[in-house]
């Protein structure tokens, strides 16, 4: 049966192989179950919902991607677009979190209408990869000031914004302890790194009579205050279009880059060095989307950490479904899930925007009209608390440097129209 489903021999693996590589991802990534309800519980979601919704999410996407797909690459609430949602779309702006899973909905909505008439590979051709590296090092920016601002190394100042808060206080040395920690066994290639960062501080913390330990498992709590909370209708306010197209922009970046860059690294793709079943691929990352915001959590998306697994091995989809079993097997653990403390996250949040910063190597340094809007776009992520600003920001940017400089040719009929969407939004919606 499984020889039939996921056609093991003609990709060059086996039982054994497939189910080392699915504990491998899982390992690798399963710190979301316990860092992506803390985010989202601060706009007032209900923990164990969240906590449920998590795993429930990330196991409908994974399996899907895994059983019809047939890629060895699981799916979760992303880094980032959670931060985005709790942070911004919620804290700053002032939306209801029903209206930020209404939005989560309708990018995912969007996004599998986009894989399905093929407009997804032009959308995501036509912007500037300089753009697309400042946004995910923006990105990354924006997961480490609220790393920091967890940990309380970085705090608010009257005179100067922001400033150094108390470096003397336990929570911010078991904070950059678990730092170090994670990125000296990441360096070292242990499977689970950030996990064991984090159980690591919470185990000090509980030591220290900082936590107070509740269990180790119980039955899965109520996803009722979360499952089908999504209020569709708020987020179709002419308002919201920007936020909107932040989580869609993310994700079709995000999502495009896992697929290819796992692809290679376990040479999945084909002889023209496309990559085979890619609207499938598509198509589940977008379904999940929707499932998450149903079930009552941000934007769901393929994980980087699956190239984790394919270098364990992993070649076909039964690792993913191995994945995704995990985690419905996790739902048993919320005892241990509602006791990790912010300061516990926290270095799993700066370990990833490490991660995602790397980009900035990737700019044309020597061309001021791609590096400028990058900059612009990386740096405004934190600055403005606002992942939606920066893009918009960057874009305009972009637009007004290339055609100004006579770069005309580098410029395309998108990147100007999507500009002039986020200048008109500036001038009337922010206005208002």
């Amino acid at each position: 049966m499984l020889e039939r489903l996921f056609q093991l021999q003609a990709h060059g693996t086996n039982v054994h192989r497939e189910l080392v590589a699915g504990i491998t991802t899982f390992l690798t990534m399963a710190y979301i179950i316990v860092v992506n309800p803390s985010i989202l519980s601060s706009t007032g979601m209900d923990f164990g919902a969240v906590f449920v919704a998590t795993c429930v999410a990330a196991a409908i996407g994974t399996l899907i991607m895994g059983l019809w797909a047939n890629y060895p690459i699981a799916l979760a609430p992303g880094m980032g677009l959670n931060a985005f949602f709790s942070f911004t779309v919620v804290g700053s702006l002032g939306y209801s979190w029903q209206v930020a899973l209404g939005a989560v909905f309708l990018s995912g909505l969007i996004f599998f209408l986009l894989s399905i008439f093929r407009i997804r590979e032009w959308i995501i051709n036509s912007i500037p990869m300089s753009l697309r590296f400042g946004i995910s090092a923006g990105i990354g920016f924006f997961l480490a000031l609220i790393a920091l601002k967890n940990a309380g190394v970085v705090v608010d100042n009257p005179a100067t914004l922001v400033g150094l808060g108390e470096l003397k206080t336990a929570e911010s040395l078991l904070f950059f302890g678990g730092f170090v920690l994670i990125c000296a066994l990441s360096f070292r290639r242990i499977t689970g790194a950030v996990m064991i960062g984090i159980i690591a501080v919470t185990i000090i913390a509980m030591m220290l009579g900082m936590v107070e330990y509740k269990g180790f498992a119980s039955a899965p709590p109520s996803l009722a205050p979360t499952f089908m909370q999504l209020d569709i209708a708020g987020a179709l306010n002419v308002g919201m279009i920007s936020i909107v197209f932040a989580f869609l922009f993310v994700d079709l970046f995000d999502t495009s880059g896992t697929l290819i860059g796992a692809a290679q690294r376990g040479g999945l793709l084909d002889k023209d060095g496309k990559l085979p079943r890619l609207g499938r691929a598509l198509m589940s990352d977008s379904v999940a989307t929707m499932s998450g915001a149903a079930l009552g959590t941000s934007t769901t998306t393929s994980y980087i950490e699956s190239t984790a697994g394919i270098s364990a091995g992993g070649r076909t989809g039964l690792t993913a479904v191995v994945v995704a079993l995990l985690f419905l097997a996790s739902l048993l653990l919320s005892p241990i899930a509602s006791i990790i403390p912010a300061y516990a996250t926290a270095p799993a949040l700066l370990y990833v925007a490490v991660l995602m910063a790397s980009g900035l190597k990737l700019i044309d340094w020597d061309d001021i009209t791609d590096a400028a809007p990058a900059v612009v776009t990386a740096l405004m992520m934190p600055l403005t608390f606002s992942i939606a600003n920066g893009i918009a920001l960057g874009f305009i940017t972009y637009t007004v440097i290339k055609a100004l400089s006579g770069r005309w040719t580098d410029l395309n009929a998108s990147v100007v129209v999507i500009s002039a969407v986020f200048i008109l939004k500036f001038i009337f919606l922010d206005a208002a």
